[in-house]
């Protein structure tokens, strides 16, 4: 009995000294975080050079950190412990961090940060001249940096492969390509039987020009109204909206066009998914992957429910319409079911993928996917880039960047080396919809809390069920655990068929 209880202290011990080292890494992480974050919001124009350095370091200290001799000693004591089951989990995904990591050389962790602290502001740079080759050659350096760094990981894989499982890691590449190809198959006939529909709905309930400070106040009426916790997060603007942070400050970022209303509010919506997500991991797991988000198809389904579960329902508008016209008295003749058909039109015409109906989005991500992956694999050159974007944009939706602004400079995704982060979108709008169907079973039809503003149910729903988990089990297993299922884009495309078929009298 003393010897139990010696190797049980023992352990403690051991997993005590290992969970101390995994915050230590955290906390280098997520300062990093925050300078990204400072970054795209108020960095001065000039504060590259330094951002860049700072960057650099926090990088190879994180990386140093996980990667040293006393971290894989720890790994290894552990893994013949007898340990619960939380502690299991995060040893396993730190075990799958420190192998990857250790794969990879320090300088060269260090090289890929600081080209991606000094790519952002040169695609942006690029992005408002529209002018694609002078963020070519960075481009073209990434895309080999990249290469290496999948090469040294494991380089009898398909370098796509090893790079997609840094955004998740535990549905198959294999899976993602299948739901790809499905979305693709079963969306185009109903896009097209949309295009052929003779329905006539509200396309303009939103038109109009729009004052900034108004669409900033509106944007703070709509997570007020979600229950947006703003003693643990903030609003800001960026090109490129998006939400980061951990459990004690996620920030919410959307963008303002004095001509898009319907936008500032949907991009606003969805990343309000992104920050509750966060805002929902258990605080006393801090710092380590128990208190860290499932990886980004999750991340992707939380915001995707909001924003098109929740945020393009007709109950939503019968309770938000009256808060937007409070702030536009212009709307006042807008009826609920007019804002209704106006945020959920299906265009086959757009060109910008965050402009993009829930329906013709996929066929973006399917663009992104195809030419990203032919870049890694050698397929396709960065110069070719802009062609080969534009004949899919003409042969998938039948319309022509006429700018590689509006064209393949649109995404900030490779300015920072997020190559193989496409696909998790349309993953995770295909997990929304099986959620959304999971929680109906279980709560039924709350249509009537959301005309209500009331969203505890949902919320409560969501925390039990995906937030508080953090990464204890893998995708696949908190999916099942979720849902009662495996991973399936029936839901999805029952839920698409059934909404726009009514909508469109299909």
């Amino acid at each position: 009995m003393a010897t139990d209880q010696a190797q049980d202290d023992s352990i403690s011990d051991t997993y005590g000294e290992f969970r101390s080292r995994v915050e230590r890494i955290s906390s280098v992480e997520d300062a990093g975080g925050v300078l990204r974050w400072d970054q795209e919001v108020v960095m001065p124009e000039d504060g590259t050079p330094a951002r860049a350095q700072q960057l650099s370091t926090l990088s190879s200290i994180s990386h140093e950190l996980l990667t040293a001799d006393e971290t894989g000693d720890l790994l290894e004591e552990l893994e013949a412990a007898d340990l619960d089951d939380e502690q299991a989990a995060v040893v396993r995904e730190i075990r799958r961090k420190y192998e990857r990591a250790t794969s990879v050389p320090e300088e060269l962790v260090a090289e890929i940060s600081e080209t991606t602290a000094t790519a952002h502001p040169e695609w942006k740079q690029a992005k408002e001249n529209d002018d694609f080759e002078a963020f070519a050659p960075t481009l073209e350096k990434l895309v080999e940096l990249k290469r290496e760094y999948a090469e040294h990981i494991d380089p009898d894989a398909d370098p796509y492969e090893v790079l997609f499982a840094d955004y998740e890691p535990y549905l198959d590449l294999e899976t993602a390509e299948r739901v790809l190809e499905r979305l693709r198959d079963e969306l185009v006939p109903l896009i097209e039987a949309i295009d052929g529909s003779s329905a006539e709905i509200t396309t303009d309930a939103f038109s109009g020009t729009f004052d900034d400070d108004d669409q900033e106040a509106l944007a703070c009426d709509v997570l007020d109204s979600l229950g947006y916790d703003w003693s643990r997060g903030r609003l800001d603007t960026a090109p490129h909206p998006f939400s980061t942070g951990t459990q004690f400050d996620a920030r919410v970022t959307t963008r303002f066009e004095p001509e898009d209303l319907l936008g500032s509010i949907t991009s606003t919506i969805h990343e309000f998914g992104h920050a509750n997500y966060t805002l929902g991991l258990p605080d006393e797991q801090y710092g380590t992957p128990l208190g860290q988000s499932r990886d980004l198809s999750v991340h992707e389904s939380q915001s995707r429910l909001w924003e098109n579960h929740v945020g393009r329902s007709r109950a939503f508008w019968d309770h938000f319409l009256p808060i937007a016209r409070e702030r536009f008295p212009e709307l006042e003749a807008v009826t609920p079911e007019e804002a209704y058909e106006s945020a959920n039109q299906v265009s086959d015409d757009n060109l910008i993928r965050v402009e993009a109906d829930e329906l013709t989005y996929h066929l973006h991500i399917v663009i992104r996917f195809e030419i990203e992956r032919a870049l890694i694999s050698g397929d396709l050159e960065v110069e070719d880039v802009p062609e080969a974007w534009n004949d899919k944009y003409e042969a998938y939706l039948g319309v022509r960047p006429e700018t590689d602004a509006e064209g393949c400079l649109q995404d900030i995704h490779w300015s920072h080396g997020s190559f193989g982060y496409f696909p998790t979108y349309s993953l995770g709008s295909v997990l929304a919809a099986q959620l959304y169907a999971a929680i109906e079973a279980d709560l039924g039809d709350f249509s009537a809390d959301i005309r209500n503003g009331e969203f505890d149910a949902l919320n409560g729903w969501l925390r039990e069920n995906v937030h508080r988990h953090g990464k204890r089990y893998t995708t696949p297993e908190l999916i099942e655990e979720a849902t009662g299922e495996a991973f399936t884009a029936d839901y999805f495309l029952e839920y698409v068929a059934e909404k726009y078929g009514e909508l469109y009298d299909l």
